[in-house]
């Protein structure tokens, strides 16, 4: 074993551009990084990043400074360009068959069965953004009492409810009965998401309570294997969500950014008596900016993250690697709201390390699970070519 501890941070939709298969998703030159970059004056303000390397891989401001991280880029092999896929990848699971969605709202058979088995109508059905459609059907929410029902370019099915209307433990229930009983066999979304809200007509406003139900993953992925070894597994942000709670010995949930970088560095203090992985989620790239198509919140998200990303940095041992990355690319200069297919940027750094290494393009997200696994000396994944021999 190299490290006695992996840290892995996933800038959810944090794209880099150049995807060689983009063009299959309409996405031929999009580039998250390198579009948001050049609406900056002098480049993304991001010391931190471009330390460990974020400006050798991404098309941005060349800035001159010291690289003390080792870099290199990944592109996706899955199917599809959400965060399941990449997540599942990055744990060497590929989603080989592209998860269903829905570009027409869901079908009647499909509502029918969620009426069915959750006893609650619905109002909606759309394919809309979810902070436009509570303002947009919030009184006939209140009105009727029924769930807004609603999907994305995502495969999703999004029930989004007032707090004042149906509470929080009935939203989960509802949410739990459509994972498990509704989207099922075709209808398998790789998502069923809760999303509750507050605040009164035109002021809705979305809490932090989101749940992601994720579908069960149909082989077994690096958690459960860390897990068989006795080693810690803690999940903080939507991990826990995204892996359907398997293979985690610890899961925090979390609803922004700052709270994600205060539990992620709570976790990496406690237990550093403790051998194997804290794996992170930084939500507010993608939900707040890249599909709102906010480009200067956007630009400001990635300053005020390298900010606290200083700190962390500070905080790393010798015996402990930093792992930072992205699912996939979300450009807010792109048409539509959906995500972008993109490589995604590969940084790393531990005091450790000695020597910047170039680790070129990986052919596949499940390059990072197979080079933890190979760490911790937990076998092969059936995907992924380990890059931690090559670290200096």
């Amino acid at each position: 074993m190299k490290f006695n501890r992996v840290v892995v941070i996933v800038m959810d939709s944090v794209g880099a551009g150049n995807a060689p298969d983009a063009a299959a998703f309409g996405d031929t030159g999009a580039n998250t990084l390198g579009h948001i970059d050049s609406h900056v004056p002098g480049g993304l303000a991001a010391p931190n990043l471009r330390r460990l390397g974020l400006g050798q891989v991404a098309q941005i401001h060349a800035v001159e400074t010291e690289v003390v991280g080792s870099y290199g880029l990944m592109q996706e092999i899955s199917a599809g360009k959400d965060t399941t896929s990449g997540h599942w990848e990055f744990m060497g699971n590929p989603v080989e068959t592209p998860f269903p969605v829905f570009p027409n709202a869901f079908p009647q058979d499909v509502l029918q069965s969620f009426t069915e088995k959750t006893g609650c109508s619905y109002i909606g059905n759309e394919v809309a953004s979810g902070t436009e459609i509570i303002e947009r059907l919030g009184q006939e929410h209140f009105r009727t009492k029924a769930p807004i029902v609603y999907t994305s370019a995502d495969s999703v099915f999004q029930i989004a409810a007032h707090t004042d209307v149906i509470p929080l433990k009935k939203l989960y229930r509802i949410c739990d009965i459509t994972r498990h009983e509704v989207c099922v066999g075709d209808y398998e979304v790789g998502r069923v998401i809760a999303r509750p809200f507050v605040g009164t007509p035109g002021a809705f406003v979305r809490t932090g309570d989101r749940r992601d139900y994720s579908r069960m993953p149909k082989r077994k992925m690096v958690f459960e294997y860390l897990t068989e070894k006795g080693l810690c597994v803690v999940g903080v942000g939507k991990i826990g969500d995204i892996y359907a709670h398997i293979g985690l010995t610890e899961s925090y949930h979390t609803a922004n950014n700052t709270e994600d970088m205060a539990e992620l560095t709570k976790q990496l203090l406690a237990h550093r008596h403790q051998s194997g992985l804290l794996m992170a989620n930084f939500v507010d790239f993608d939900s707040q900016y890249g599909h709102r198509r906010n480009v200067p919140g956007y630009a400001q998200c990635i300053e005020t993250f390298d900010t606290a990303l200083g700190t962390f940095l500070s905080l790393m041992q010798e015996d402990e690697l930093l792992i930072i990355t992205a699912d996939h690319g979300n450009d807010p200069t792109w048409h539509g709201t959906d995500h972008t297919r993109e490589r995604v940027p590969l940084l790393l750094y531990s005091p450790g390390l000695r020597e910047a290494v170039d680790l070129g393009v990986r052919q596949t997200y499940a390059d990072l699970g197979q080079t933890i696994m190979d760490n911790f000396r937990a076998g092969r994944l059936a995907e992924g070519t380990s890059f931690l021999s090559e670290l200096r």
